[in-house]
């Protein structure tokens, strides 16, 4: 008699987590700092399969083998007892697999079967073929010519050239090593689509340029690749690369993905907590202050230059899920290299109904001043939402509307008085008497300290509140006029 041995899968039933273990390797362990091998425990998702993976190089008959572990909840590697690639590659292969350990072996299997070698033609055969043949060579080398024509004729303005190759940013030399999967489509903005995505065991937001709109997927790459981008506030990037060939390619941004998506969303359809609204405005401010500071040498960097967002608003702050807010999509922002003009940078971009006054009007000043206090114009417009929505107050929280309303009951909290205050100094329509990013940051964390104790909104409180937080200039030494509302 013949044994036969049967390997059984039991899945996870309902709210459970399916356990697995894995081998782990990692060619780019020095980089990632990580172990270069050894048995990664996999840490499932309730109603989730896990998995293994493998992927390796095949050039000239050499296998390199580049990363093993786990792999999350892919239809494609359902009931796979093997790890074996079914799919072609110039680069990197893949393939997954369930079962402990199943990724020890790893295969390649080519999706088409076996060719068969089929007998020479004869000669009339032959001689027919080359008659059919030599006109459609004929047609199809004129076809080519002109087409390459077209393509070498001077573009009109604003053509982008598709055969160009934007290559990958500096900072993603790893990202095509790292399999990657788009799940659903979280927002739409001018620019393209942003993807849920996962990338090894982890879910990343992967925004999607369409190839005509490569110069805003550049410039927002080279935001992210400058010397100090890095920053507890400022959206984490992973990476950039171009997808597809031909007509069919795409512009890829590789960012850190947060499920409760941005401070638009999130207002929407919550009211915030005082210890909320402080905590989410006191992160933002902080972040906008660290953009807009020039830092000589940033730990070994180089110097970290001035940056203008030019397009902050509530959809462009996303909030982890503690609610600490991070500033992203750069596409419009501006670098001020020390002792360097901005260059040639269009005064009307951005969101129209976060446009500060000088910019509706054309009256911009086109120094690095002018394009701070534009952001810090805005950034008193997504303050007041923040208030608008807050339920610290007595009176009713309305539904999410645009700004500028100030509510009677809003001004009577100690706290959000003072808050209104910030934001009207914030959108005030004298530029040069609008607050700095740094000097928000500051005002909140005293608020907050200066609430927190709950002392009666008196004269000498909010007397002691403003000698303890003066407004700062932006980044002159000239002297700040009274503050007045522009309401």
């Amino acid at each position: 008699y013949k044994k036969v041995t049967k390997q059984i899968f039991i899945w996870p039933s309902h709210g459970e987590v399916d356990m697995r273990e894995c081998l782990y390797y990692n060619v780019n362990y020095e980089i990632e700092k990580t172990n270069q091998s050894g048995v990664e425990r996999c840490e499932g998702e309730k109603d989730k399969r896990s998995h293994c993976y493998a992927s390796w190089r095949n050039t000239s008959g050499s296998v390199e083998l580049v990363k093993k572990g786990c792999w999350l909840d892919d239809y494609n590697c359902y009931d796979r007892q093997e790890c074996v690639a079914t799919e072609d590659s110039h680069q990197v292969f893949f393939c997954c697999c369930e079962g402990n350990f199943c990724n020890e072996r790893f295969t390649h299997q080519p999706p088409n079967g076996p060719t068969f070698q089929k007998p020479p033609p004869s000669s009339s055969v032959l001689s027919v073929s080359v008659y059919c043949l030599l006109p459609i060579t004929t047609l199809s080398l004129l076809l080519l010519s002109a087409l390459w024509m077209y393509r070498h004729r001077k573009p009109p303005y604003g053509h982008v050239d598709i055969i160009e190759d934007p290559g990958p940013g500096p900072s993603s030399p790893l990202v095509g090593l790292k399999p990657l999967q788009l799940l659903e489509i979280k927002a739409r903005g001018r620019f393209g689509c942003v993807w849920k995505a996962q990338m090894m065991n982890e879910y990343v937001a992967v925004k999607v340029f369409p190839m005509q709109d490569k110069f805003s997927w550049e410039s927002e790459r080279d935001i992210y690749a400058t010397p100090g981008m890095r920053h507890e506030n400022l959206l984490r990037y992973i990476g950039a690369e171009r997808r597809g060939s031909s007509l069919d390619s795409e512009l890829w941004l590789i960012t850190e993905f947060h499920e409760r998506g941005s401070l638009s969303d999130y207002l929407k359809g919550n009211i915030l907590a005082w210890s909320d609204l402080c905590h989410i405005a006191e992160c933002m401010a902080r972040g906008l202050a660290y953009l807009h500071e020039d830092i000589p040498r940033f730990k070994g960097e180089g110097p970290k230059p001035a940056i203008a967002h030019r397009d902050f608003k509530s959809k462009n702050v996303m909030l982890k899920m503690d609610l600490t807010a991070v500033i992203g999509d750069f596409g419009l922002a501006v670098v001020f290299e020390p002792g360097e003009p901005p260059g040639d940078t269009h005064g009307q971009v951005g969101t129209r109904r976060y446009m500060a006054p000088e910019v509706l009007e054309g009256a911009i000043n086109f120094q690095r001043d002018a394009f701070l206090r534009i952001d810090m114009y805005a950034m008193g417009l997504v303050l007041w939402e923040l208030v608008s929505r807050c339920k610290a107050s007595d009176g009713p929280v309305d539904e999410y509307l645009l700004p500028p309303v100030f509510k009677d009951w809003w001004l009577k909290h100690n706290g959000l008085g003072l808050m209104c205050e910030t934001v009207e100094e914030c959108w005030d329509h004298d530029a040069e008497a609008r607050l700095s990013a740094g000097c928000v940051e500051e005002r909140i964390s005293q608020i907050r300290r200066l609430n927190a104790t709950i002392i009666p909104p008196t004269s000498e409180n909010h007397a002691l509140l403003v000698s303890m937080v003066l407004p700062v200039p932006m980044v002159t030494n000239v002297d700040l006029p009274p503050k007045e509302s522009s309401i």
